[in-house]
């Protein structure tokens, strides 16, 4: 992944503020801190834009990340990230985060393999098309 992901005007985002402990031994929020937030970003997506009761038989893993990093964060900055999904093949959906720091420059930006799960059956299942319609970008 070379190429810089630009967010689509409908993509679900959230803020955040490096802890002290986010902070590596280099003085900047260490590498492991953006794919945890790429994953709070991409629940917290799934939380806000599906109903409990829609979301209850379902279940997200991931199945592959790629991330790259282009800026380091700095403590006390407040990094906005942004999440939207690409392509459906079956059971996956491609998710991608983009973390950019107060001056808009990207710091770190992934793409991840999302595989969704039938809860009760305890196997991939076919992504459905309420899920697709929900969560494709419009625009």
């Amino acid at each position: 992944m070379s190429r810089l992901f630009v967010p689509p005007r409908d993509a679900y985002s959230l803020t955040f503020e490096p802890k002290a402990s986010d902070i590596d031994a280099n003085g900047h929020v260490n590498n492991v801190v953006y794919l945890a937030w790429a994953q709070d970003l991409a629940i917290a997506h799934w939380e806000a834009w599906a109903s409990e009761e829609r979301r209850a038989p379902w279940s997200w893993i991931a199945r592959r990340h790629e991330i790259d990093y282009r800026r380091e964060l700095l403590p006390g900055e407040i990094a906005t990230g942004y999440t939207w999904v690409g392509e459906l093949k079956g059971p996956r959906f491609e998710r991608y985060v983009r973390i950019d720091g107060p001056d808009g420059e990207m710091c770190a930006q992934s793409r991840t393999d999302w595989v969704l799960i039938d809860i009760a059956a305890k196997r991939p299942a076919r992504v459905l098309p309420w899920m697709v319609e929900r969560f494709t970008p419009k625009g």
